[in-house]
């Protein structure tokens, strides 16, 4: 069936529908919490990532002509989401050269990365190039400018590159905050570099036949991934472990960055506390909590993360962290928001050191 048919006679939503519903399944796990919280939790988990994946495969399908969106935020949250970050992202096709315009402004920590792959083929988002705010170029002004492309610039000493592979269809932004309340965060747009007067795609059969498809399989694809995750930290209860660097960076970690996990379950009264013996040279690190979902808990209403800038730190250098669901007047007190279980996410960015922090259960 060409996409002319499938759209015309309704084929592609039905299976768009069907795929969906069939991602309901990576909810109802047997390994997960049945609880009303998370049960709740992972109906709604569906529907951000049903939103994030139409603005990925369906509005933000032109790669010709792309524009950076939001891909995770307050309200949709993937794979430990990290509440000190503002995230945007492209959709690009890596045969074209890109021009990325704005301004440095104070926001901490910049990165620009280009991917390959995706969550809706075959659960990767593998870096093909990389750049961060220790190398980026700036005029007087803090104006930047990035040229993503296969092939290097020739002025490449005095431009900044991101490369790009062939294959490469995502370049994803990170912007990393020490205090959202003090700093602003930078401004860019992205544009494709070609002939002037190229116009945008008009929207046709086979573009939304295949943005339908990408969209649901986007959806299914990511919850069983994180599922998959998820139920392996539950081997390891309160304990924070280096989770495999490897794997982080395959589906699209920040390679500046050390990822630890902890699967916390807590009684009532019981809490989980974090000892860090000393904080090494490093650009930043936080710790932050997620649900079973790998969702960062609702960071707008409760304190569920700190970070090198918030920590209270002890006298002697070392850090403190307490987690648990009762107030506990502690300073680095991390609100688990209802949740007897869920995940903790740790990173050192750029650190000197990759010290593992130090996990105890204790009684309230």
């Amino acid at each position: 069936m060409t996409p002319e048919e499938r759209v015309l006679g309704g084929q592609s939503w039905d299976d768009f529908c069907d795929q969906l519903k069939r991602a309901g399944q990576q909810i109802l796990r047997p390994e997960a919490p049945n609880d009303e919280l998370t049960r709740a939790e992972g109906w709604r988990y569906l529907s951000r990532l049903t939103r994030i994946a139409l603005e990925m495969h369906v509005e933000g399908s032109d790669r010709d002509f792309p524009t950076f969106y939001l891909p995770s935020h307050e309200t949709a949250k993937i794979g430990a989401d990290n509440p000190d970050n503002l995230y945007l992202r492209a959709e690009i096709n890596g045969e074209h050269r890109y021009r990325i315009r704005g301004n440095r402004s104070t926001v901490h920590y910049l990165s620009w990365g280009s991917q390959k792959g995706g969550y809706e083929k075959d659960g990767s988002n593998a870096q093909t190039g990389f750049i961060d705010t220790g190398t980026l170029k700036v005029d007087v002004d803090g104006n930047f400018e990035v040229i993503a492309s296969v092939d290097a610039p020739r002025d490449r000493g005095q431009t900044n590159w991101l490369a790009l592979e062939a294959e490469s269809n995502t370049i994803i932004v990170r912007q990393t905050f020490l205090d959202r309340t003090a700093e602003r965060p930078s401004e860019m747009k992205i544009e494709r570099i070609q002939e002037a007067g190229a116009q945008p795609n008009a929207l046709s059969a086979q573009l939304i036949n295949q943005g339908l498809a990408s969209a649901a399989g986007f959806v299914e694809g990511t919850s069983r991934l994180f599922a998959d995750w998820a139920e392996g930290f539950q081997k390891t209860h309160n304990e924070l472990i280096m989770a495999d660097q490897a794997v982080c960076q395959s589906v699209g970690g920040d390679p500046n960055i050390l990822y630890y996990y902890a699967y916390f379950k807590l009684q009532a009264d019981e809490a989980l506390v974090i000892h860090i013996p000393r904080i090494p040279e490093c650009e930043n690190w936080n710790i932050q909590l997620t649900n079973y979902w790998m969702e960062s808990l609702d960071y707008r209403y409760f304190d569920i993360h700190v970070n090198k800038h918030t920590a209270k730190m002890n006298d002697d250098g070392s850090v403190d962290i307490t987690i648990t669901s009762k107030g506990a007047d502690l300073p680095n007190w991390l609100n688990t928001a209802g949740h007897d279980e869920g995940i903790v996410c740790f990173r050192w960015i750029k650190t000197s050191e990759a010290l593992l922090p130090e996990s105890q259960l204790v009684k309230i």
